[in-house]
């Protein structure tokens, strides 16, 4: 397994990182049921092993339904030695006695002391929104209040966005982290001929940065059915694979619910031959 050094935490991680998305919600991508015995044996197993294989780096948050998504990883990680492993949470943008609250129940629900990383779960930010969590009173001195209390270790932000709230909020310096989405369909994180992208600021700024959606959630795969209906290649490990390729990205992070599918993506993640030169992928004219 390969590992790094989380952004500016001096922690090394896994690279690859087990996403507790689709541990939680319902029916997402597949049919799919949290509650069902079945489900929950299967995402144990799928915890297990990658314990065994050396992911380091666990990600999972309350509203991953409703705290199913943590529940499970604590049922596994709850007994695992904390200095072993790197588990993050979130909290949804809330007021500083809500983000007490959501920490407190999702420490009970992952049977921790302390979690590793707090991130405050966002999709979008705008100037308002940004305001009001880096002003006074505001959720993110909460989560520094929590940081100096040891309750969280280091704090971050999750943005399916690439708007300026995002970059105000990397360039506050206050956050230890980044969450983004980045994969082969949404790579307006990075623009390597340019360069310029959320990534590079994320980079200057000395954060760990995480990535969601490395297989596009389907995205390209639809489309190629769309296209292509015969077409049964199995593009996911092309896909993260071209995650991985980037430098500035320090952990992928991809959902898994059983343990076949924790085996193939750290084949993938073992497979450095499978690793692309971006450069070259984003060139234009031909060396003479």
């Amino acid at each position: 397994m390969e590992y790094v050094e989380f952004g500016r935490t001096g922690v090394k991680v896994s690279r690859l990182g087990f996403g507790g998305a689709v541990a939680g919600l319902k029916n997402y991508l597949h049919a799919y049921d949290p509650a069902s015995d079945e489900s929950k044996n299967s995402v144990y197993r799928a915890l297990e092993t990658a314990l065994e294989l050396g992911i380091t780096y666990f990600d999972t948050a309350p509203g991953y339904g409703e705290g199913a998504s943590e529940s499970m990883f604590g049922e596994v990680l709850g007994g695992v030695d904390p200095g072993k492993i790197f588990l993050a949470t979130k909290c949804g943008p809330t007021s500083y006695d809500g983000l007490i609250r959501s920490v407190e129940e999702s420490l009970k629900r992952l049977h921790r002391d302390y979690v590793d990383l707090i991130q405050i779960h966002g999709s979008s930010y705008t100037d308002e929104n940004v305001s009001e969590l880096l002003g006074p009173g505001g959720m993110v001195e909460g989560m520094e209040k929590l940081k100096k209390e040891g309750v969280v270790k280091y704090i971050g932000f999750t943005s399916e966005d690439n708007n300026r709230g995002l970059f105000d909020l990397m360039n506050s310096r206050r956050f230890d982290q980044v969450q983004m989405c980045y994969n082969f369909i949404f790579q307006h994180g990075y623009e390597p001929s340019r360069p310029f992208g959320s990534l590079l600021t994320a980079e200057k700024n000395g954060l760990g940065i995480s990535t969601m959606r490395a297989p596009t959630s389907g995205t390209f795969q639809r489309w190629m059915k769309m296209i292509r209906p015969d077409d049964t290649f199995d593009y996911n490990r092309a896909l993260i694979q071209f995650v991985f390729s980037n430098p500035l990205v320090d952990v992928v992070l991809v959902g898994m619910r059983s343990a076949s599918r924790v085996q193939q993506n750290v084949d993938i993640a073992n497979d450095l031959s499978g690793r692309v030169n971006l450069d070259e992928i984003h060139g234009r004219y031909v060396s003479l």
